[in-house]
């Protein structure tokens, strides 16, 4: 039961001529105290309809409050705070989850609906940098939450496998690559002559020009050029997928730019045929409403960026029929997708009321982003190397003795890593520092790991087995803030998902963990009175620190 919900429609009794459900709901707020009750609602914008004081506005309502599930209702400040009666709330969430286990807070939004959701996108040819963490780490966890809601979800890597960069890495292939060297390291060799040929263009800019020219044959089908590429992509590939796998990312679709070439031309034709083509010094655009003209063909009669994106929303639409249809890609892209959407609109392609672009921010280094062609990145794979070696000496030190050291250092290393950057509103840019990312106390992923690692260690101490019909009583004042924050669990879901913002979630674990561990260091659990209460506390706990850290693509280790 949402209490939230159930305070928001005594309120609507009293607002109905005043305040639409939705705007009302999104005025509750929870009190930063405990002594201002569970939820709260301010009442100044009401000023102005009642010609009163938001002090007298707040009393005649609060007088007027009534449910079964408060205990009281107070007047403060122009505030209406409402206390919930704990013993009856406690009970009521500690059973559901008890009953559900870990399909508490799954929601039924979804259902019947499918959800395209295009992110980590790489380059291929180049390594995996920590530049594409944030589309990655943020696209999964966003499809494991549109799941939790119900959504059919499409995942789909649309790797970043054409355009003039091939041209130029087969120039640098051929005049300086050696075949045994890049069979060795693949993607490493293949950055470095990448670095090399913009090193080298800076002195001789000709050699843009024979980039572009190598591009063009691979674009007309030159056989040579298309193995080259076939191969950088298959090794990249290759890379990619062992990145992925730490991460434990998957995808339904691997199509890249390179799949859409030969439906391009259609997406023309149809342009065309409604009219929507203009021809600008040569080259032809979608001339959009307060936005500037969308470039589909350039003069050399070569296509885009945005033809291929156009070509991609239709196939997937075509193919997938999705409801919903996400892009998690950089701010910097906010442009491209305002035109991508409204170029589908005057198309007249209802269904792209559905789609939405995700932005980030960036993960800066030493204030700047990180730039592939000067060789400015750092390697994600490196950093996972280091991190989960830093879990590992952790390990050593406090807990020599633990059962697969090697898996839990992976489990850790890894969750610290995503779990530094979804903590993190996307839109916020990341200073990227090796040193907060493999903090294992404070704010961190390991630190809610660890507090799973505890729950699951008193129930293995108390000997805890889960009934389904246990009637729990409330037994502690100290565990009304879990509960207020166990409750919230389902709301937050849904709320991460409308927002497409999983560090809702991630502040929410952060604050349960917090939470039980006051709590643990407070109340004696393994108590022959209250036990099996206190212990069904623990197994609730668990239970949505376990699924709350897998929505955010992180495992829970059993010990630490």
């Amino acid at each position: 039961m949402q209490y939230k919900q159930v305070f928001g429609n005594a309120l609507a009794n009293q607002l109905t001529d005043v305040l639409s459900y939705d705007s009302l709901m999104m005025m509750i707020e929870r009190p930063k105290h405990d002594s201002l009750g569970d939820f709260s609602f301010p009442c100044f914008e009401l000023a102005k309809h009642y010609r009163k004081s938001p002090n007298m506005i707040s009393k005649e309502i609060a007088d007027k409050l009534d449910s079964p599930l408060f205990e009281k209702v107070e007047s403060v400040g122009g505030y209406i705070n409402v206390f919930l009666k704990k013993e009856k709330v406690s009970k009521k969430t500690v059973e559901a989850i008890l009953k559900m286990k870990e399909n508490y807070g799954n929601s039924l939004v979804g259902e019947g609906k499918t959800i395209t959701i295009d992110f980590s996108s790489p380059n291929i040819a180049k390594p995996f940098s920590m530049g594409h963490l944030r589309s990655t780490v943020i696209g999964n966890s966003l499809s494991l939450i549109a799941e939790k809601n119900g959504y059919q979800v499409v995942r789909i890597n649309y790797l970043g496998d054409w355009g003039t960069q091939f041209g130029k890495l087969i120039v640098a292939y051929n005049k300086w690559g050696k075949e045994e060297k890049v069979k060795q390291r693949p993607i490493k060799e293949l950055l470095a002559l990448y670095v090399k040929f913009h090193e080298e263009a800076e002195k001789k800019p000709v050699l843009n020009d024979l980039g572009r020219e190598a591009f063009k044959k691979l674009e007309d089908g030159d056989e040579e050029a298309l193995l080259l590429w076939e191969w950088f992509r298959d090794e990249s590939l290759k890379e990619f997928l062992k990145i992925y796998n730490k991460l434990g990312v998957t995808f339904d679709s691997n199509h890249g730019e390179a799949f859409y070439n030969d439906k391009m031309e259609r997406v023309v034709d149809t342009l065309a045929e409604k009219s929507l083509l203009v021809e600008s010094e040569g080259a032809h655009v979608v001339e959009i409403e307060g936005l500037p003209p969308s470039l589909i063909k350039k003069r050399d009669g070569t296509t885009l960026y945005a033809t291929r994106d156009l070509a991609a929303a239709i196939y997937r639409q075509e193919n997938y029929h999705f409801t919903k249809s996400l892009y998690v890609v950089g701010n910097e892209q906010s442009l491209h997708f305002k035109q991508l959407f409204a170029v589908l609109d005057k198309m007249g392609y209802e269904w792209q009321k559905g789609m939405a672009h995700v932005p980030f921010g960036m993960i800066l280094k030493e204030g700047k982003k990180m730039s592939t062609r000067k060789g400015k990145i750092v390697l994600l794979e490196e950093v996972i190397t280091e991190a989960v070696q830093i879990a590992l000496t952790n390990i050593e030190d406090k807990n020599p003795n633990l059962p697969n050291k090697s898996v839990v250092a992976e489990q850790l290393g890894v969750g610290a890593i995503i779990f530094h950057d979804l903590k993190n509103y996307r839109l916020n840019d990341i200073e990227f520092s090796l040193e907060d990312m493999l903090r294992f106390e404070g704010e961190t992923g390991p630190y809610v790991q660890y507090t799973h690692a505890r729950t699951s260690s008193l129930l293995r101490k108390g000997n805890y087995i889960v009934r389904e019909d246990h009637q729990v009583n409330y037994t502690d004042e100290e565990a009304w803030p879990i509960i207020m924050l166990l409750e919230a669990f389902p709301q937050t879901i849904s709320k991460a998902m409308d927002d497409y913002d999983p560090s809702q979630l991630a502040k929410l674990l952060l604050a349960l963990s917090k939470t039980f561990n006051k709590y643990y260091a407070s109340v004696k659990i393994l108590d022959d009175n209250h036990q099996e209460d206190r212990l069904s506390l623990v197994y609730a706990v668990k239970i949505v620190l376990k699924d709350g850290l897998r929505l955010l693509g992180i495992q829970a280790p059993e010990e630490m």
